[in-house]
């Protein structure tokens, strides 16, 4: 959520003080400076509007504040001591009697550094609902090794609700927990608007193309499709207490983008696990030509200046060894990773594999993919588990990914709208953001986006949908037969627009 009006007036280097009482929990997603005497076209609602009074008068104070209501502000902020020396009666008598929270700025504090706090309090909160969405990838990919059913429940326990996983026909696969199974027959009507292929332009025009939401007694209930084609290969229903927040959106949305890769999959009978088990943790167990317990795979550019450091240190000694094609690859206890990292940090860049206890040969291919970025960012050491991109990435089937990204793709590349959307999945649906990295202005960058959802069939603005877009243009920019490798979703952080 973004920071409330009083939190924003409680910053101490602010300086702000309320002249209309205690202020309400009013979230603040912008600050917007004017001096118009009808700002309100520029607005988008949420707003702190500051303003030095310039064009105020006692005449226009009652209608100025009643736009600044009706365009739904989440308060005013008045600067003294530059056109008036203190709030003018006339605004302060209109800002009380319509509910609109009015903040004296002193003469010190300039409008940027109100700006500028406010952009770092929604900065912070991006970021944490950006750590939580990561978190939760990660233990849903995780829970994809044992099939759609512990998808459901670990994503029930993410989202402190229940999650029901419906076939086609409505009928219930899993439900978390076990009571949520008589919630189907609520959901039941309202899979036949899912079950719908959307007319074209539908998904522009704001109709349902993958999912609705409902309320049901005290839940907040939303449904999303699952699959890519005219007919749904099932649904996710998920229900909570609250309205879904932002991070929550991204966290369904990265379940049903693996359920959808699951059920678009060859009909060979494979398990999910089998083809994601080469870049994830397997089985416990013991090999007899390696240390027992829990090792990393290291693989180290420094040639034989490697074999001499381990051979020069006790910890490196119980480290195995092997040349490899441009590198060598150690074998080290899980307990020493620490000790053999800073040893051979010195010799020549060094990537890291996660934790792992039978399955060596994938933990080897983590290590070669952590090198290859440590040599390309100059670091010394490089962990798998900090490249980006390694939650939902590293499960795929690099087949099947393909053709999913190559049909989901397609129309955007006949209208050369890839880049396009690249920008908008990348800045988090942001706009203003996406138009800056593009170079264009925001209405054309609009205008391209409502092409995109025409060619599409679907709304980019539907968090489900942006999950199956992101993760579409991670495969189809990754080179070779893997995917998953450091940059290949040619996105950064979106900026704050």
């Amino acid at each position: 959520m973004p920071p409330t009006l009083a939190a924003v007036a409680a910053l101490p280097q602010l300086g702000l003080r309320s002249r209309t009482g205690p202020l309400p929990d009013a979230p603040v997603v912008w600050v917007a400076v004017s001096e118009l005497e009808d700002p309100t076209p520029f607005l988008e609602g949420g707003e702190l509007v500051l303003t030095t009074g310039m064009r105020l008068t006692p005449a226009n104070a009652a209608g100025y504040v009643s736009r600044l209501v009706g365009r739904g502000v989440a308060g005013l902020g008045f600067a003294v001591g530059v056109i008036h020396e203190t709030v003018p009666a006339e605004l302060l008598a209109a800002a009380r009697g319509q509910g609109l929270a009015l903040l004296e700025v002193p003469r010190p504090t300039p409008f940027i550094a109100v700006g500028k706090a406010v952009s770092r309090m929604l900065a912070a909160e991006w970021y944490e609902d950006v750590t939580r969405a990561y978190q939760g990838q990660r233990e849903l990919t995780r829970a994809a090794l044992t099939g759609p059913g512990a998808v459901v429940t670990r994503l029930a326990r993410l989202l402190g609700g229940w999650t029901l996983l419906l076939d086609a026909s409505g009928a219930v696969q899993h439900a978390e927990p076990a009571g949520a199974r008589d919630r189907a027959g609520v959901l039941a009507p309202e899979l036949a608007r899912l079950r719908r292929r959307p007319a074209k332009g539908a998904a522009a025009a704001g109709g349902p193309a993958a999912s609705l939401a409902l309320s049901d007694r005290d839940d907040h209930i939303a449904v999303q499709r699952i699959g890519l084609g005219g007919r749904p290969r099932g649904f996710l229903a998920v229900g909570t207490g609250a309205p879904l927040p932002p991070a929550a959106h991204t966290i369904v949305g990265a379940a049903v983008a693996l359920l959808t890769l699951q059920s678009e999959g060859p009909r060979t009978g494979r398990d999910l696990r089998a083809s994601l088990a080469a870049l994830l943790l397997g089985r416990p167990g013991d090999g007899p030509a390696v240390p027992r317990g829990p090792v990393r795979v290291l693989a180290c550019a420094g040639g034989t200046a490697v074999l001499d450091a381990l051979e020069s240190d006790p910890a490196g000694a119980r480290c195995p060894a092997v040349p490899l094609g441009g590198h060598v690859a150690v074998v080290v206890p899980d307990e020493l990773s620490g000790a053999v990292e800073a040893l051979l940090a010195g010799t020549g860049p060094v990537g890291v594999s996660t934790p792992a206890s039978d399955d060596l040969p994938a933990a080897l291919r983590e290590a070669e993919e952590a090198l290859a970025a440590a040599r390309q960012t100059g670091k010394d050491v490089l962990r798998h588990a900090d490249l980006p991109g390694q939650s939902v990435l590293d499960l795929l089937d690099p087949p099947v990914a393909r053709a999913f990204a190559d049909t989901l793709l397609a129309p955007l590349r006949k209208e050369d709208l890839v880049e396009t959307v690249r920008a908008y999945v990348a800045a988090n649906g942001q706009g203003e953001a996406a138009a800056r990295a593009l170079g264009v202005h925001r209405h054309t960058l609009r205008a391209r986006m409502r092409k995109a959802a025409e060619l599409l069939g679907r709304d980019p603005d539907d968090p489900a949908v942006r999950a199956e877009l992101w993760i579409a243009l991670a495969v189809s920019s990754s080179r070779g037969d893997r995917i998953g490798h450091r940059g290949d979703s040619h996105s950064g952080p979106a900026e704050i627009a």
